[in-house]
């Protein structure tokens, strides 16, 4: 089911600066309806949540609105949706209270592949309690993080697996199910980072088989803000470090501070534009963002297959975005140039597309980039055909 891509392109103010952009995977630009959302929460009254004055109920239907809308888009109640300033904040404040239930000599299983807000946390939190880390591997020939890469490093003593649902920097897309199993038969919990997998795919928390998951608006059309989604059973059982006057109420006791209302505002009406993207659909909100999702998947991939044919008929250009299951997201270094020179090369011709490793240093280090990376191209929603033209024949001029 096809979506029409020009009538999104239309709701998206940023655009009209003329760039064919290709730097979603840090971050989408913001539609209108989503802009409108966060204004005319700020311009109605507003107040710390209650039932009492006009304000206290604004604040209060916002946030149940946006937690409806967040466990709508990763399958869970919402009582299991907090909001936090981001997903790396989020990690680290998870990342420490998990940490009150280890012991020393426990194990925590991280990956070379993960952005390093799923890796520096875990490490921290466990050197503090004296627990140890066992890093899984990935094959830097294919990009492929397979089970048996996690069930290596797996023990009797193992608490927790920290994995990727989709890297940042080469877009491959482990089996986390099959990891979920793994994990779950040696006693450990499963945390999942979505933050890239959100952006071009449906997320369940059930079917992933992950008890904890991140995920990003910013990085699906809303604006910045962090979420953590998990059961509400099992977030009943965690006792994070709060004040002592703050609610101790599920999901509540683990966010920190007054919430962000008008950015939760916005993130509910990212979700809705989402789910409103594939024609004709019918259904319940959930319902409607799987097929906007299936929709959103074929129009990525077959832009990523013109990209991929375009690099290729280039010559000299080295794509390590390989796995056979992967996000429309590439890397690639042109031969004879620096990246960061290729970067600034397609910014000139109108194209935005960033090098560099991209906080996935452990990644790019093990694909022999090092710190600098390489280019990295994106897709989004809101891509099309005249994007990826641009793109290559940039690309194009560079290698004349």
């Amino acid at each position: 089911m096809a979506f029409d891509v020009a009538a999104l392109r239309a709701l998206i103010p940023a655009l009209k600066s003329g760039s064919a952009r290709f730097d979603a995977p840090g971050g989408t630009q913001t539609p209108q309806p989503v802009i409108d959302a966060m204004v005319e929460t700020l311009a109605a009254p507003l107040a710390n949540r209650g039932r009492t004055t006009e304000g206290e109920r604004n604040a209060e239907a916002v946030v149940a609105a946006a937690r409806a809308a967040l466990g709508d888009l990763t399958g869970v109640p919402a009582r299991g949706v907090v909001f936090g300033r981001s997903a790396t904040q989020l990690t680290y404040d998870l990342a420490r209270t998990l940490a009150k239930t280890w012991n020393a000599g426990d194990e925590v299983v991280v990956t070379r592949l993960d952005h390093d807000s799923n890796i520096r946390p875990w490490i921290q939190a466990a050197e503090a309690v004296g627990a140890r880390v066992r890093e899984a591997d990935f094959d830097p020939d294919t990009g492929e993080l397979r089970p048996e890469h996690i069930e290596a490093v797996l023990s009797s003593r193992t608490r927790l697996v920290a994995v990727t649902a989709a890297s940042n920097l080469i877009g491959t897309r482990p089996d986390i199910p099959a990891v979920a199993r793994l994990a779950h038969d040696a006693g450990a919990l499963l945390h999942v980072d979505a933050v890239h997998y959100a952006a071009h795919a449906t997320v369940d928390l059930a079917e992933l088989g992950a008890d904890t998951l991140v995920c990003s608006p910013y990085k699906f059309l809303g604006p910045h803000l962090g979420v953590l989604v998990s059961r509400p059973e099992l977030l009943e059982t965690l006792r994070p470090d709060k004040l002592l006057p703050s609610s101790d109420a599920v999901p509540e006791r683990f966010e920190l501070g007054t919430l962000p209302y008008e950015l939760l505002a916005g993130a509910r009406a990212a979700v809705d534009l989402l789910a409103d993207l594939a024609p004709g659909a019918q259904g319940a909100r959930q319902e409607r963002l799987r097929a906007a999702f299936t929709a959103v998947e074929a129009h990525e991939d077959a832009l990523r297959a013109r990209i991929e044919r375009g690099l290729a008929d280039l010559g000299g250009v080295t794509v390590y975005s390989r796995a056979a299951h992967r996000t429309p997201t590439l890397l690639f270094s042109v031969a004879g140039h620096r990246s960061a020179d290729v970067s600034r090369h397609l910014a000139d011709h109108g194209v935005d597309a960033p090098a560099g490793s991209f906080y996935a240093l452990e990644a790019s280090v093990r694909l022999g980039l090092g710190a600098e990376g390489a280019v990295r191209v994106g897709l989004a929603p809101y891509s099309d055909e005249n994007d990826v033209d641009r793109l290559l024949a940039a690309l194009g001029a560079l290698r004349a």
